[in-house]
């Protein structure tokens, strides 16, 4: 079982797509998003398999949720900077994490 202490650690935000660009290079389709979360935390790059719910056009100013206290991961050529969240639907197509109401970029959950 995790503890509250584990839960606290991890430092997960909310931001807003400032681009989203194609990701031909990705093993399994996916986007390049740029995440704008705040003064705090600043602009981050992630990328996300989210191509069968999400064109690339819908997503400039959608606020996301993500984990930004991981380590960058390099994805190809890409590196990976916040883990972009989401659940998957009924056939496993990831759906994105957002808040219901409009907060603050950078806003950390809680």
């Amino acid at each position: 079982m995790a503890t509250i202490e584990d839960f606290d650690r991890i430092d997960i935000r909310v931001g807003t797509v400032i681009d989203a660009q194609p990701f031909p290079q990705a093993r399994k389709p996916a986007y390049k998003l740029t995440i704008d979360f705040g003064a705090e935390i600043g602009v981050k790059k992630s990328s996300a398999q989210i191509t069968v719910h999400y064109a690339l056009e819908e997503l400039v100013g959608r606020k996301v949720i993500a984990v930004v206290n991981f380590p960058p991961r390099q994805i190809g050529p890409f590196i990976s900077e916040v883990l972009t969240l989401g659940m998957p639907d009924a056939a496993g197509n990831v759906v994105l994490l957002a808040p219901d109401k409009d907060v603050p970029n950078g806003g950390r959950m809680f």
